[in-house]
């Protein structure tokens, strides 16, 4: 599905930071665009700054189901910063609905991940996928190998490998070798 991203440009609260820039909204099935300005109020403007596909995935409906349960169900905006610009100083490189998806991008530090609020019709989108695709896998508990409790061993390494020097073996070990 085609989404739109829309960026707010705000005046900066710092001297060191000119322009404020944050993602506020999306928008479903929208056309192309290529930073095309929505709305204006002072110094305060909006952009629809690309459109790009969400795509959904059978094998992330575990994630899908996880964004779904926040408080807020929302959306991902990865922006990459460009160096020199200023009007348009992001690229918008991906919009995803999976919060795991968004955690590894934010551990790289090299983009800028915003959290948007999924509008109704995105939401009920994602909610159809994950209702027809996701399976709830059972909890399989790993049993132990059956490990003999019962050998003596004496100091860290295998008794059964001589050697002519052990930093490690325990005492009594060293008194059976010179035996």
């Amino acid at each position: 599905m085609p989404v739109g991203v829309v960026l707010r440009r705000a005046p900066g609260v710092t001297r060191w930071a000119k322009w404020s820039w944050k993602a506020t909204s999306v928008l479903p099935g929208a056309g192309a665009a290529d930073w095309r300005e929505l709305r204006r109020d002072g110094d305060i403007v909006e952009y629809h700054a690309a459109t790009l596909p969400i795509e959904l995935h059978g094998a992330e409906t575990e994630a899908y189901v996880h964004g779904l349960g926040a408080d807020v169900p929302c959306v991902y905006v990865v922006m990459r910063p460009i160096a020199g610009k200023t009007d348009r100083p992001f690229e918008i490189a991906l919009v995803t609905a999976s919060p795991y998806e968004a955690q590894d991008y934010c551990d790289s530090a090299e983009e800028v991940v915003e959290k948007v609020a999924m509008t109704p019709g995105l939401l009920a989108w994602v909610h159809e996928f994950v209702e027809e695709f996701h399976h709830e896998e059972e909890f399989v508990k790993r049993r132990r190998d059956r490990l003999r409790v019962d050998r003596k061993q004496d100091g860290v390494g295998d008794p059964r490998i001589e050697k002519p020097a052990d930093v490690y073996a325990s005492p009594t070990l060293k008194r059976k070798r010179l035996a």
